[in-house]
C-alpha cells in the first residue's frame, strides 16, 4: 500500500460489538499542547531534554518514561500531582477530536456498554473529561490501576472485564479506538478489534501497528442502533489502498 494510493474512501461498513473501549488523549481529545508546555517544565526540573521526552511519552505512562529518565520521580504521589495540574494550567489548549462528543452522546443515549482507557492517571483524565465537558462513563482503567502500561494488554483486558465482557465468554465482541502504535497493540494483544484515528501519529506509523481500520477522526464512526445482539456502528471513509 503506497503513500501516492491511500484514499480514506473505503466502502461503509456495519459491525456490531458487545462493548466500546475508547483511548482517551489523541482519540477522544487533544491535549498535544498542553502535553508539550507541561513536559518541558518537566524536563527543565529533571534536567532532562523535554524533546527527548516528548518523542517517546505519547501513549506511555509517565511512570513509565520517568523510571528510565529520573526514577527517583517514578512515584504515583508525584505523578498524579503533576497530571492533576495540567487540566488547571493548560485548560485551553485542549480540544476536542473531531466526531468524539457526538459518538459519546450518541454512545450514552443508546446506552452502549463503554469505558475509557487510558494511560493518564485519574486525575489527568477527570480533569480533562471535566474541561470538555465530555460524558463521564461508569468505568475507567487509569495509569495506576495496571502494572504494566500499553503496549501490554493488561489495561484492556481490565477494561473488558469492567464491562462484563471477559475472554470466553461466548463470542463477545469489544471494539478498541485508539490513535497510539501502543495502544493499538494493546487493543490487538487483549483480544479485541482496534479501529485507529490518525490524529497523533503518521498513517506509516499507524499502519505499522495494524489496526482493523483506520479512519481520520470519529466523524467516521456512528452508532446506527443498540440492542441486546451489542451495538451496530457504521465505519465511513476508513481507509483503503488500491
Amino acid at each position: 500500500m503506497g503513500s501516492h494510493s491511500r484514499t480514506y474512501s473505503s466502502p461503509l461498513q456495519r459491525v456490531m460489538f458487545n462493548g466500546l473501549l475508547f483511548d482517551f488523549d489523541g482519540t477522544l481529545g487533544d491535549s498535544t499542547e498542553a502535553v508539550i508546555k507541561h513536559w518541558h517544565l518537566i524536563g527543565k526540573e529533571i534536567g532532562v531534554d523535554p524533546n527527548v521526552i516528548l518523542q517517546t511519552s505519547h501513549g506511555r505512562r509517565s511512570i513509565d518514561v520517568l523510571k528510565i529518565l529520573s526514577p527517583e520521580k517514578a512515584n504515583w504521589e508525584y505523578i498524579k500531582h503533576m497530571e492533576g495540574l495540567l487540566p488547571k494550567n493548560y485548560g485551553a489548549d485542549v480540544v476536542e477530536v473531531p466526531g468524539a462528543r457526538d459518538l459519546l452522546d450518541s454512545v450514552v443515549t443508546a446506552e452502549v456498554p463503554w469505558a475509557i482507557v487510558t494511560s493518564g492517571t485519574t486525575p489527568l483524565v477527570t480533569g480533562w473529561l471535566d474541561v470538555l465537558k465530555f460524558p463521564i462513563p461508569e468505568h475507567l482503567v487509569v495509569a495506576e490501576d495496571v502494572k504494566n502500561g500499553k503496549p501490554d494488554p493488561e489495561c484492556y483486558l481490565m477494561g473488558k472485564e469492567k464491562l462484563g465482557l471477559r475472554d470466553g465468554d461466548g463470542q463477545a465482541e469489544v471494539l478498541v479506538l485508539e490513535d497510539s502504535p501502543a495502544g493499538i497493540a494493546a487493543g490487538k494483544a487483549a483480544g479485541c478489534k482496534v479501529l485507529a484515528v490518525v490524529t497523533s501519529h503518521t498513517v506509516e506509523q499507524v499502519l505499522a501497528a495494524k489496526p482493523d481500520w483506520i479512519v481520520k477522526d470519529l466523524r467516521s464512526v456512528k452508532v446506527v442502533r443498540h440492542s441486546e445482539a451489542g451495538v451496530e456502528l457504521e465505519i465511513l471513509d476508513a481507509l483503503r489502498g488500491d
